[in-house]
Protein backbone atom coordinates (compact mmCIF):
# COMPACT_ATOMS: atom_id res chain seq x y z
CA UNK A 1 0.00 0.00 0.00
CA UNK A 2 1.24 3.03 -0.99
CA UNK A 3 1.37 6.55 1.05
CA UNK A 4 -0.24 9.81 -0.81
CA UNK A 5 1.24 13.11 -0.19
CA UNK A 6 -2.18 13.86 1.33
CA UNK A 7 -1.83 11.50 3.87
CA UNK A 8 1.51 12.78 5.55
CA UNK A 9 -0.25 16.17 7.40
CA UNK A 10 -3.14 13.97 8.61
CA UNK A 11 -0.17 11.24 9.93
CA UNK A 12 1.40 13.88 11.80
CA UNK A 13 -2.08 15.70 13.21
CA UNK A 14 -1.95 12.19 14.67
CA UNK A 15 1.24 11.90 16.04
CA UNK A 16 1.44 15.39 17.62
CA UNK A 17 -2.16 15.08 19.47
CA UNK A 18 -0.46 11.87 20.65
CA UNK A 19 2.29 13.77 21.50
CA UNK A 20 0.15 16.41 23.49
CA UNK A 21 -1.26 14.05 25.39
CA UNK A 22 2.15 13.00 26.63
CA UNK A 23 3.55 16.80 27.49
CA UNK A 24 0.13 17.18 29.59
CA UNK A 25 1.65 14.85 31.84
CA UNK A 26 4.72 17.42 32.46
CA UNK A 27 2.91 20.16 34.80
CA UNK A 28 0.94 17.26 36.15
CA UNK A 29 4.37 15.75 37.47
CA UNK A 30 5.09 18.99 38.47
CA UNK A 31 2.58 19.91 40.60
CA UNK A 32 3.37 15.97 41.99
CA UNK A 33 6.66 17.11 42.59
CA UNK A 34 5.47 20.36 44.80
CA UNK A 35 3.07 18.06 46.58
CA UNK A 36 5.90 15.88 47.96
CA UNK A 37 5.29 12.88 46.13
CA UNK A 38 6.75 9.73 47.33
CA UNK A 39 6.86 6.26 45.74
CA UNK A 40 4.33 5.49 48.52
CA UNK A 41 2.17 7.53 46.36
CA UNK A 42 2.19 5.22 43.34
CA UNK A 43 0.08 2.84 45.16
CA UNK A 44 -2.71 5.22 45.09
CA UNK A 45 -1.60 8.34 42.99
CA UNK A 46 -5.19 9.61 42.39
CA UNK A 47 -5.46 9.86 46.46
CA UNK A 48 -2.85 12.55 46.61
CA UNK A 49 -5.24 15.28 44.46
CA UNK A 50 -6.08 17.05 47.39
CA UNK A 51 -2.18 17.57 48.65
CA UNK A 52 -1.93 19.33 44.55
CA UNK A 53 -2.25 23.19 44.35
CA UNK A 54 -4.46 24.57 42.60
CA UNK A 55 -2.94 24.84 39.45
CA UNK A 56 -1.80 21.12 39.87
CA UNK A 57 -5.54 20.09 40.30
CA UNK A 58 -6.26 22.31 36.83
CA UNK A 59 -3.18 20.22 35.40
CA UNK A 60 -4.98 17.12 36.92
CA UNK A 61 -7.97 17.97 34.98
CA UNK A 62 -6.35 18.96 31.63
CA UNK A 63 -4.44 15.72 31.82
CA UNK A 64 -7.76 14.10 31.76
CA UNK A 65 -9.49 16.22 29.17
CA UNK A 66 -6.29 15.27 26.94
CA UNK A 67 -7.19 11.47 26.59
CA UNK A 68 -11.21 12.56 26.00
CA UNK A 69 -9.93 14.75 23.07
CA UNK A 70 -7.76 12.28 21.79
CA UNK A 71 -10.52 9.37 21.42
CA UNK A 72 -12.42 11.85 19.60
CA UNK A 73 -9.85 13.33 17.30
CA UNK A 74 -7.95 10.15 16.35
CA UNK A 75 -10.39 8.42 14.92
CA UNK A 76 -11.75 11.72 12.50
CA UNK A 77 -8.23 11.44 11.46
CA UNK A 78 -8.18 8.10 10.21
CA UNK A 79 -11.25 7.94 9.06
CA UNK A 80 -10.10 10.51 6.77
CA UNK A 81 -7.00 8.41 6.19
CA UNK A 82 -8.47 5.44 5.32
CA UNK A 83 -11.06 7.37 2.89
CA UNK A 84 -8.45 9.42 1.16
CA UNK A 85 -10.14 12.69 2.21
CA UNK A 86 -8.05 15.71 1.21
CA UNK A 87 -8.09 19.56 0.80
CA UNK A 88 -7.21 22.74 2.61
CA UNK A 89 -10.12 22.59 5.15
CA UNK A 90 -8.85 19.09 6.09
CA UNK A 91 -5.29 19.45 6.23
CA UNK A 92 -5.95 23.19 8.48
CA UNK A 93 -7.93 21.64 11.23
CA UNK A 94 -5.30 18.62 11.29
CA UNK A 95 -2.79 20.96 12.06
CA UNK A 96 -4.88 23.21 14.30
CA UNK A 97 -6.40 20.13 16.83
CA UNK A 98 -3.11 19.48 18.35
CA UNK A 99 -1.79 23.27 18.52
CA UNK A 100 -5.22 23.82 20.11
CA UNK A 101 -4.95 21.63 22.53
CA UNK A 102 -1.25 22.61 23.62
CA UNK A 103 -2.99 26.43 23.84
CA UNK A 104 -5.80 24.58 25.99
CA UNK A 105 -3.61 22.74 28.22
CA UNK A 106 -1.99 26.29 29.16
CA UNK A 107 -5.03 27.85 29.41
CA UNK A 108 -6.49 25.34 31.81
CA UNK A 109 -3.63 25.47 34.10
CA UNK A 110 -3.37 28.82 33.72
CA UNK A 111 -6.83 29.22 34.53
CA UNK A 112 -8.09 31.79 31.79
CA UNK A 113 -11.54 30.27 31.40
CA UNK A 114 -12.72 31.82 28.11
CA UNK A 115 -9.85 31.02 26.67
CA UNK A 116 -9.69 27.64 27.53
CA UNK A 117 -13.56 27.06 26.73
CA UNK A 118 -12.41 28.49 23.15
CA UNK A 119 -9.59 26.43 22.47
CA UNK A 120 -12.01 23.22 23.67
CA UNK A 121 -14.61 24.46 21.35
CA UNK A 122 -12.13 24.78 18.20
CA UNK A 123 -10.92 21.99 18.76
CA UNK A 124 -13.73 19.97 18.81
CA UNK A 125 -14.90 22.05 15.58
CA UNK A 126 -11.86 20.91 14.17
CA UNK A 127 -12.50 16.98 15.17
CA UNK A 128 -16.09 17.62 13.56
CA UNK A 129 -14.72 19.07 9.96
CA UNK A 130 -12.72 15.65 10.12
CA UNK A 131 -15.57 13.88 10.33
CA UNK A 132 -17.76 15.24 7.83
CA UNK A 133 -14.68 15.20 5.24
CA UNK A 134 -14.20 11.81 6.27
CA UNK A 135 -17.67 10.80 5.79
CA UNK A 136 -17.97 12.65 2.53
CA UNK A 137 -14.93 10.84 1.00
CA UNK A 138 -16.45 7.45 2.39
CA UNK A 139 -20.03 8.55 0.72
CA UNK A 140 -17.67 9.47 -2.67
CA UNK A 141 -15.87 6.00 -2.65
CA UNK A 142 -19.93 4.43 -1.97
CA UNK A 143 -21.39 5.92 -4.64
Amino acid sequence: MSVTIAAVPLAWSLALAGAVVLLSTVPLGAARSQADFSLDDLQAPRAMFERLPAWGKRASWAHQNSFEAFTLHAPAVLLCLVAGAAGPAVVAAAWLHPALRLAYLGAYIGNLAPVRGLCWAAGVLCSGILYVAGLRAVLALAG
